[in-house]
């Protein structure tokens, strides 16, 4: 089980160049995520060496991305990793518009509270965005990404349009396609009360999220995202990643357990904001 950690302790460390994620395993030893290099001791005591050969494929022909997979922490998707950029290319300086320019300078979660410390979901690219695994699990009409960052889920269909109602939710509404290889999610109607990363770069119901995964070979994936908010941001922005296969399983994550910050009251209440384009 895992507890969150002081969320003065956490705004410290994450505000920090994205450093490569040190997972310990379910038998105690250490993964060590960042110089890409296979080797890592299994539950059975032998060293696993990360496949590297052709990606494997459906019965439909198409690539399978199945897998529980790595990847490099981001808490500010500006930033490259400075410790392995292979492993993470950041944006550069974000295009705010004055909105977004005053929405991030005015970003204190310890002074106004910050949803996540109250347990709340982390919404759709904070989750990516976390030291944590995802496993990936897939079928020719669905794929699903399992978060083991608060055990959250979010399935995708694949289907050409979004759902027609209008109801924002906080990993909005998700529909995959194929470019040739690549898997493509096309993701809207965002309920506007998450943020993009740790850091606190906003975003607003106007999102509009496009990512791309394609399995370079059996033990690597290249993930890249796709940022455009016109309330936030004067043009789209991209941020790179690459996702190594793992061994490992999801391990069960609690926000509540143990978490003294919020039960003790050392955690601010949030107030779900006011999104600007709803104003």
């Amino acid at each position: 089980m895992r507890s969150l950690l002081h969320l003065g302790a956490v705004l410290t460390l994450v505000f920090a160049a994205s450093a490569p994620l040190m997972r310990a395993a379910q038998d105690g030893t250490l993964n060590t995520l960042g110089a890409g290099v296979p080797g890592e001791i299994g539950p059975a005591g032998a060293k696993w060496v990360r496949p590297t050969g052709r990606a494997p494929r459906l019965p439909s022909g198409k690539p399978d991305f199945s897998g529980v997979w790595e990847h490099a922490y981001v808490p500010d998707m500006s930033l490259t990793n400075a410790t392995d950029p292979s492993m993470q290319k950041g944006a550069g300086p974000l295009p705010y518009t004055p909105a977004g320019l005053a929405n991030i300078n005015s970003y204190d979660p310890e002074k106004n509270g910050d949803y996540t410390g109250m347990c709340m979901p982390f919404g759709l690219m904070r989750s990516m965005n976390a030291p944590y695994p995802i496993q990936i699990m897939q079928t020719d009409r669905h794929v699903a990404f399992l978060f083991e960052q608060n055990t959250w889920f979010h399935v995708v269909p694949f289907r050409d349009t979004h759902v027609a109602d209008d109801n924002p939710t906080w990993f909005g509404d998700s529909i995959a396609r194929w470019e040739g290889d690549t898997l493509v999610i096309d993701t809207v109607d965002f309920n506007g009360y998450t943020r993009l990363d740790t850091r606190g770069n906003p975003h607003s119901t106007r999102l509009h999220l496009v990512q791309r995964f394609k399995r370079t070979n059996a033990g690597q994936l290249a993930h890249s995202v796709t940022v455009d908010d016109p309330v936030y941001y004067t043009k789209p922005w991209t941020n790179e990643r690459t996702w190594l296969l793992s061994t490992g399983e999801l391990i069960e994550y609690s926000c509540e357990e143990n978490n003294k910050d919020l039960w003790e009251g050392r955690v601010k209440k949030w107030t779900p904001p006011q999104p600007p384009d709803l104003k």
